[in-house]
C-alpha cells in the first residue's frame, strides 16, 4: 500500500465496507503480523514484524468482499485473506503489506440438508463450533484436523487441509461439494451445487490449496456424515517401523477404511503411549460405521496387524489420544521458552519409498534437534504421510529462529531428492516458498498463467506460491 495517503485509503475502504469493519489499531495490526508458524512465534518473541499489514478489514457480507476486492485491484492494494491465523507455515502473513482480510465475522451456517448430506457455511466458521452444531443433529464433518478448535472452513479450503480421520473420510478436496468465491477483480463465482458433474474443469480446484492467490473463498458446502453407530479402537505394539508400515499398507490394499491409523516410531511411541518406559513402536487403530460392518472391518484390520507382528495392548492408550488429540501444548510450551524451538514437518510418499524417506529424514535431522519424533498417518492405497516433530533448545530466540530455518532447508532438500511431496496437509505459506518451484516443476507454467488471468493486478496474497 502506498504510504503517502494511508488516511485517504482507509477512508475509501470504510466507505466501501462500513467504518466498523476497518481497523488500523496497533493491536489488530500486530495480531495479524503473526500466525502459528514456529518461525513467526520466534519473531514475535523478538518483537520483529517482517510481514505486517497496513489495515485489517473484517467484512460481514459477500457483497462487501466483492466491493473491496474490486477497489483493491483498481488501486493496486495487496489483499491477504486471514482465517483464524492458525496456519503453521506463514500462509496468511502479508508479504507486501496492504489489507489483512479477516474473514472471522462471516461465520453463519446457511443451510443444513439432512437428506442430501451437506452443510453450507460462511468461510469464517470455526471448525469445532460447526462440528458441535452438527453433532447436536446427529452428524459429523468427518474432517478433524488437530487445529479444529482454532481453524476455519475457509482456511481448510485455502490450504488444502486434511484431518486426523482422513483415511476414512478423505481430505478437504473430497469433502467440498461446492463453494462461492470472490475473484480479485470483484466478480462473484459460484460453483455448481450438484453431487458430481462432467461439464468442463472442476472449478473448485482453482481455489483449493491456492492460499488466497486466486480469490477469496466466502461460502463452502461440505459433505456431512451420520454419526457412526459403532466404533472400535485398539492400541498395538510393533517391534520395528518396517513391520508397522507394512501392516498399514496391507490394511489399505484390501480396501479397509479405518477412521484412525497412527503409527509411531520408537522415539515418539513413549509420548503417544504416555509411558516413558515403553519400548518399540506403537499403533492406534480405529474403525467405525454401521455396527456389523465396523466389527468385520476391525477384525480384518487386527488380523492383518497381528500377522505382521502387532500385539494388542487394549484400547486405553488410543482412547486417551482421542481425548487429547487437539492438544498442541508440547509444541507451544517449547516455543514459549526463550531459545526453545519446535517444528512439525509433514511429507508424503508411495509405500515402496516411505521407509527410505523416513530413514533419510531421521538421520539428517537428528543433529539439528534434541528430539526428532516420527509417525505415519493419513493412509491411501498408494502411500502414506510422514509427520516429523522436532524439539530443541538454542541459546536465545535468534539462534532458535536460525535452527528452524536450517531444519526446513534440510527437510525440504531430502523430500525433493527423494521425490516426495514436500507438504501433505500444512500447505506452502512462507515455510515452503523457496522450494515450491522445484516441487511443482513444469506445473509452475499453468499456475503462473492461472494467476495472471485471475489476478491481473497481482493484489491477492502477492508473492505466495512462488508467484512474484
Amino acid at each position: 500500500m502506498e504510504t503517502d495517503q494511508p488516511a485517504t485509503i482507509a477512508k475509501q475502504i470504510r466507505e466501501l465496507v462500513g467504518s466498523g469493519a476497518v481497523s488500523s489499531s496497533e493491536d489488530d495490526l500486530t495480531a495479524h503480523s503473526y500466525d502459528a508458524w514456529p518461525m513467526a512465534v520466534k519473531w514475535h518473541m523478538q518483537h520483529l514484524q517482517p510481514f505486517r499489514p497496513d489495515l485489517v478489514v473484517r467484512p460481514k457480507t459477500v457483497d462487501q468482499v466483492s466491493r473491496l476486492l474490486g477497489w483493491a485491484s483498481g488501486n493496486g492494494v495487496p489483499v491477504t485473506p486471514w482465517g483464524l491465523g492458525s496456519s503453521v507455515t506463514g500462509a496468511p502473513l502479508p508479504m507486501h503489506g496492504g489489507i489483512a482480510l479477516d474473514m472471522s465475522s462471516m461465520r453463519a451456517v446457511l443451510q443444513l440438508d439432512e437428506t442430501n448430506l451437506y452443510v453450507r457455511v460462511q468461510a469464517g466458521k470455526l471448525g469445532i463450533e460447526l462440528e458441535r452444531e452438527l453433532s447436536d443433529r446427529g452428524f459429523t464433518l468427518g474432517h478433524s484436523p488437530q487445529s479444529l478448535d482454532r481453524s476455519s472452513v475457509g482456511g481448510w479450503v485455502a490450504t488444502r487441509a486434511t484431518g486426523q480421520f482422513s483415511s476414512r473420510y478423505g481430505g478437504i478436496e473430497e469433502l467440498v461439494v461446492a463453494l462461492t468465491a470472490v475473484l480479485p477483480t470483484g466478480e462473484i463465482v459460484e460453483t455448481p451445487m450438484v453431487p458430481r458433474m462432467s461439464v468442463g474443469p472442476d472449478l473448485r480446484q482453482f481455489f483449493l490449496g491456492a492460499e488466497g492467490t486466486t480469490g477469496v473463498v466466502v461460502e463452502v458446502a461440505l459433505r456431512i456424515f451420520p454419526v457412526a453407530e459403532s466404533r472400535h479402537v485398539e492400541s498395538l505394539h510393533f517391534e520395528s517401523v518396517a513391520a508397522g508400515v507394512e501392516a498399514m499398507r496391507l490394511v489399505m490394499r484390501v480396501g479397509l477404511r479405518p477412521f484412525l491409523v497412527r503409527f509411531y516410531d520408537e522415539d515418539e511411541a513413549p509420548h503417544a503411549m504416555q509411558d516413558a518406559a515403553f519400548k518399540g513402536c506403537a499403533m492406534f487403530l480405529g474403525v467405525e460405521g454401521v455396527a456389523a460392518v465396523a466389527a468385520a472391518e476391525f477384525e480384518v484390520a487386527i488380523r492383518i496387524c497381528e500377522a505382521r507382528g502387532g500385539q494388542r495392548l487394549g484400547p486405553a492408550a488410543a482412547e486417551a489420544w482421542l481425548g487429547r488429540r487437539f492438544d498442541f501444548s508440547t509444541i507451544e510450551n517449547r516455543l514459549a521458552t526463550p531459545g526453545g524451538f519446535a517444528e512439525t514437518i509433514e511429507v508424503a510418499h508411495f509405500w515402496d519409498q516411505a521407509l527410505d524417506l523416513y530413514r533419510a529424514m531421521k538421520e539428517a535431522l537428528a543433529p539439528l534437534a534434541d528430539e526428532v519424533l516420527g509417525h505415519f498417518s493419513h493412509l491411501y492405497p498408494q502411500g502414506t504421510s510422514l509427520y516429523l516433530i522436532l524439539l530443541g533448545q538454542a541459546d536465545d530466540d535468534a539462534a532458535a529462529e536460525a535452527c528452524i530455518g536450517r531444519i526446513w532447508e534440510v527437510a525440504m532438500r531430502i523430500a525433493l531428492d527423494e521425490g516426495a511431496a514436500i507438504s501433505h496437509h500444512h500447505g506452502v505459506g512462507l515455510a515452503r516458498l523457496p522450494y515450491i518451484r522445484e516441487a511443482l516443476g513444469t506445473g509452475m507454467v499453468p499456475l503462473r498463467r492461472l494467476k495472471d488471468a485471475f489476478d491481473p493486478a497481482n493484489v491477492m496474497n502477492p508473492g505466495k506460491l512462488g508467484l512474484t
